[in-house]
């Protein structure tokens, strides 16, 4: 679920056209792990919320070291902050952790336009894969992207206005890899899933919100995540699509 964060980070220091012509940027119609897609793909280009185009991805971040692209990387998505009892005290500490990677993460293989050495790469982005959140600091990340940028909450400008138009277009077309369409057709805004059980959903102007309820879906996303999304989305006129005539 840290994809289209990175991506986004990503494209606000290279620049979104640039991300785009290296990397891609269509929905694959296949798995997210699907070595076929990096196969099939011109120069190998999928989009950045597979697991190939992913890890791309996350070998462009900036750095003259693999220790300095991780720290990033690690600091990056989206600087989220949550109260502890430190902040109580007069602090705040980062509400991004980072829990040891899990035997799950993806490693594909193939020709990839990777902006390091390719095993940086792919370590790179398992550790990213492996960062520890909340369902309340994803809400506030999608919020970030939903706000133009800025982190709800304060005047701190995480990423560029129009940055947050290309991650979220990403989103909306592949953030729920094969079944993004019917995730378009149900709920009718961006969004993405993660193969753990979380659900970010972001409604560009109005807000964010983000679940995280196993068991998962033969596409690896949230059931209940998907349910909650559907019903909140109708029910507070978050999709995109709504249409009704001028009175």
């Amino acid at each position: 679920m840290a994809k289209p964060f990175v991506f986004a980070l990503v494209c606000d220091v290279l620049g979104a056209q640039n991300v785009r012509r290296r990397l891609g940027v269509n929905a694959t119609g296949l798995p997210f792990n699907s070595l076929a897609a990096v196969e099939l793909g011109p120069d190998g280009r999928t989009n950045p919320l597979v697991n190939a185009g992913a890890i791309a991805i996350a070998s462009l971040a900036p750095g003259d070291t693999h220790e300095a692209r991780w720290t990033f990387l690690h600091e990056g998505p989206l600087r989220v902050r949550r109260p502890s009892a430190d902040a109580r005290r007069g602090g705040l500490r980062v509400g991004l952790g980072h829990q040891p990677p899990q035997p799950r993460a993806g490693r594909p293989t193939g020709e990839l336009p990777v902006g390091c050495e390719p095993t940086q790469a792919v370590d790179l982005y398992t550790r990213q894969s492996c960062l520890r959140v909340t369902a309340v600091d994803l809400a506030t990340m999608g919020a970030t992207l939903a706000n133009g940028g800025i982190r709800p909450g304060s005047t701190d400008r995480v990423v560029d206005t129009a940055v947050c138009h290309f991650a979220l277009a990403v989103m909306a077309t592949a953030g729920l890899y094969e079944s993004s369409g019917d995730w378009l057709y149900d709920v009718g805004v961006p969004g993405k899933s993660g193969i753990g059980g979380g659900i970010v959903v972001v409604s560009p102007g109005k807000g964010a919100l983000a679940t995280f309820a196993p068991p998962l879906d033969g596409f690896g996303n949230s059931i209940r995540g998907q349910l909650a999304a559907r019903y909140l989305s109708h029910r507070l006129g978050l999709t995109l699509f709504a249409s009704e005539p001028t009175p």
